[in-house]
């Protein structure tokens, strides 16, 4: 059996100076050879992980409170505490700690906290102790005088303390309240008020567990009623004795419980509603009074899950179907707020440990139907949110986004947990999650698209671009078999701006990975009809949607996907090609008729191919001298006649390298004359699927065809000045040849101009050329 006397929960103290709960474990006390001494050990009782090793310093302060606590400051700002369930095993460490420190254990504080100059201190040590004047009517001034005089000090306060604990001041000071009261002596009360407020600032447990026991706290209240601020004393008894009722849902036995109860109540009450505002100066005063109700609270808890009688009456009543609504709630809480509580239960659960989550889910699918699992059960609660503002199901995605994340997954020997959680996931859950989006995406529009189902299907459009970032086969099995991406496409001719960018964002993450899986699924099924038909709808004007679309294009273009650039070329083209405000489209056209070009002409890769495996298979200093003699060597020192031939190379006949080259120069000068007239807004006639028709309505066509007469509105992509526009101040072309014709058409400056990354991307092609033309030029020569 475990041994109780030494279970504790370890806590520390927040910024907010609240008490966290950092878990229950076994606390030791042994010799630690890392820290050289001495120190405290908790082990969790879950899984054994430490959660304290804390060397016990000869000259750290430890406090002793109510019997199970130990209190003390780990550094300046990081305060821990223990609660010990039994008293035993308090006074057992609390004996560990003193005999390290060489006290007495029957103190309540190992160390004297002392914060003063050396002189303020030689001063304090030379006198015995504080007298404390006799507790007398009289000299209510004279206390108060001495209690406001001794809370700067640290020594001082923590002599006038040891005082009023020792000669039973405090229950003196009571008397004489209740004397002052008979005697309405205001002037006598108002004294009492700044010293019992003045007690609380010393900030000692040992003289709260005096005013807050049961014959005492209700004076001590009373004392802080008389406060010289105010014109007239307040009803703080008043309230407690008449207002304030304590209601017994399921009638309490345990009278130490009860009594407990009553005090923690009272106590919190003196702190919210009593005591004045601490000054900054006063804040950390009352921690020791935050401490004392936290840890009442904590007691109350152990002592209900220890009264069997009264948990089994309370789940008697909550079960039991003849309870009635009002009792119901009266023994627990509300719909809501029992789903508020189970929430923030799950959470701590996926944040302390997922995988344990995600072990009990999966063992949960070999006894349970798909309905009632787990996290089906999350997935329903966040769909039927009632809350306008989703803030219960953007809660519960996060959760599930933590649960699906694969960088939290554990990995074994035997077995890895991403692949048999993600397995389970997409088996059993998956459908589940997508449910709402194929239930609102059977036509070319949504069949819903009110705000609350755009938030509910952004939220879970959201989840699955998280799942394309980081599941690879599942996801994109189950996008392909189940032609998601069609149905959330439909979702781009929402009303609603931000549901529309989370479908075309979601299209872009895909296109983003460049699986040529996901690019024929894309093709196959014409999947950019309703990217495009957005783009038209969206007209001449400059937003977010306009950008987007154009950013998905262009990286289509400059990461140079040939697959959806033929694609979008021979099916969307006569679309696309009157937009001449950004070159993205006309880029790709180009990328497109190089593919073409190069497709339709073998011999000129083939001769390409050539050169490469000269230039780059050979030995290092062989390609130098060859390169060196090649580039370098001038017509006049060769002889007539002579050819330079590379030494590994077989001669060939000027024929069969003519013919090549000859035909090379006429494309190179028919490709030259095409792209002038591309950029000169020459018609281009692209190769059209007859299976596609792209319809759309004049006047969108109009807006597209007509920028220079739109250049003069607000917002149009072709008005002059727009952000990035090659017209405004410090925007340079980089082939400024070319850009004078693009963006330059009846007067219209073009919102952006993308810089032509052609000659990067084709430079080792464009030497190659270069190359091969020198060589002609020599041949010639001879």
């Amino acid at each position: 059996m475990t041994d109780t006397r030494r279970r504790v929960k370890v806590y520390t103290l927040n910024e907010d100076r609240q008490w966290d709960d950092r878990g229950t474990g076994h606390v030791s006390s042994c010799y630690v050879e890392r820290l050289k001494g001495m120190s405290l050990l908790v082990r969790a009782e879950s899984d054994g992980s430490l959660l304290l090793e804390s060397k016990i310093n000869p000259n750290t302060a430890y406090q002793k409170q109510q019997d199970t606590l130990i209190v003390w400051s780990e550094a300046e700002n990081y305060d821990l505490a223990l609660s010990f369930q039994e008293k035993a095993g308090c006074d057992e460490i609390w004996e560990k700690i003193c005999q390290v420190q060489g006290k007495d254990p029957s103190v309540d504080i190992t160390q004297d906290l002392v914060d003063e100059s050396e002189e303020e201190r030689f001063d304090d040590m030379s006198s015995p102790g504080l007298e404390l004047p006799s507790c007398e009517l009289s000299r209510l001034e004279e206390i108060a005088e001495l209690v406001a005089s001794s809370l700067p000090s640290p020594l001082r306060r923590e002599k006038l303390a040891l005082a009023l604990e020792n000669e039973g001041y405090i229950k003196k000071l009571l008397e004489i309240f209740h004397v002052c009261e008979d005697l309405e002596n205001i002037e006598g009360l108002h004294h009492l008020y700044e010293i019992i407020k003045g007690i609380f600032l010393l900030n000692r447990t040992a003289l709260f567990e005096v005013m807050f026991s049961e014959e005492c706290i209700m004076d001590v209240i009373g004392c802080l009623e008389y406060d010289p601020s105010l014109s007239q004393s307040r009803k703080h008894r008043e309230f407690l004795t008449k207002t304030a009722k304590f209601k017994e849902v399921i009638p309490i036995s345990d009278p130490e419980l009860k009594q407990k109860i009553h005090q923690t109540y009272r106590v919190q009450y003196i702190q919210d509603m009593v005591l004045p505002t601490p000054s900054v100066f006063e804040e950390n005063m009352l921690s020791t009074l935050h401490s004392f109700i936290f840890f009442n609270k904590v007691e109350i808890v152990g002592m209900l899950q220890e009264d069997e009688k009264f948990l089994t009456d309370l789940f008697a009543q909550l079960t039991d179907e003849a309870t009635d609504e009002e009792k119901r709630q009266e023994l627990g809480m509300d719909d809501a707020q029992v789903r508020s509580a189970a929430t923030d239960i799950f959470s701590y659960l996926v944040e302390y440990n997922p995988s344990m989550v995600r072990e009990f889910v999966m063992q949960e699918a070999q006894q349970n139907d798909d309905d009632i699992l787990l996290i089906n059960l999350i997935i329903e609660h966040m769909i039927c949110d009632t809350d306008p503002e989703l803030g219960g199901a953007v809660l519960l995605m996060g959760l599930l986004r933590t649960l699906v994340d694969p960088e939290n997954m554990l990995a074994t020997a035997n077995k890895t947990e991403k692949t048999e959680f993600l397995g389970f996931f997409y088996k059993h859950c998956m459908h589940v999650l997508t449910a709402p989006l194929l239930a609102n995406t059977t036509e070319d529009k949504p069949s819903k698209d009110d705000f609350q189902t755009a938030q509910l299907l952004a939220l879970i459009l959201e989840l699955l671009t998280f799942c394309v970032e980081h599941h690879t086969y599942h996801i994109k099995n189950y996008i392909i078999n189940k032609d998601i991406l069609r149905r959330v496409l439909v979702l781009m001719a929402s009303k609603h701006a931000f549901l529309a960018l989370c479908a075309l964002r979601f299209k872009r993450k895909i296109i983003g990975l460049k699986d040529e899986f996901y690019n024929r699924y894309i093709m196959k099924s014409f999947l950019f009809e309703p990217v495009v038909k957005a783009f038209l709808n969206n007209g001449s004007r400059y937003n977010l949607m306009n950008s987007a679309i154009i950013e998905m294009f262009e990286f289509i273009r400059v990461e140079d996907i040939k697959s959806l650039t033929a694609h979008v070329i021979e099916n969307y083209w006569k679309a696309l090609e009157d937009v001449d405000y950004v070159q993205t489209f006309k880029g790709l056209k180009l990328r497109f008729e190089q593919q073409r070009e190069r497709q339709d002409n073998p011999k000129l890769d083939s001769m390409r191919s050539i050169l490469r495996n000269h230039r780059y298979r050979r030995d290092a200093r062989t390609l130098e001298d060859e390169e060196e003699m090649w580039f370098n060597t001038d017509e006049d020192d060769m002889e007539d006649g002579e050819a330079v031939v590379p030494p590994s190379d077989k001669p060939k006949n000027d024929e069969d390298i003519m013919d090549p080259i000859s035909k090379f120069m006429e494309r190179k000068k028919l490709k030259e004359s095409e792209e002038k007239e591309v950029l000169l807004k020459t018609n281009l006639s692209g190769r059209q699927s007859p299976s596609f028709k792209l319809s759309f309505s004049s006047g969108t066509k109009s807006n597209l065809t007509s920028q220079s007469s739109a250049s003069n509105l607000p917002g149009s992509p072709g008005s002059p000045g727009s952000p990035g526009s090659p017209g405004s101040p410090g925007s340079v072309s980089k082939s400024t040849s070319q850009m004078a014709a693009i963006t330059t058409k009846g007067g219209l400056v073009g919102l952006v101009d993308y810089p032509d990354d052609d000659e990067e991307d084709d430079e080792d092609e464009d030497k190659e050329e270069t190359l091969l033309l020198s060589k002609k030029a020599k041949l010639e020569s001879s």
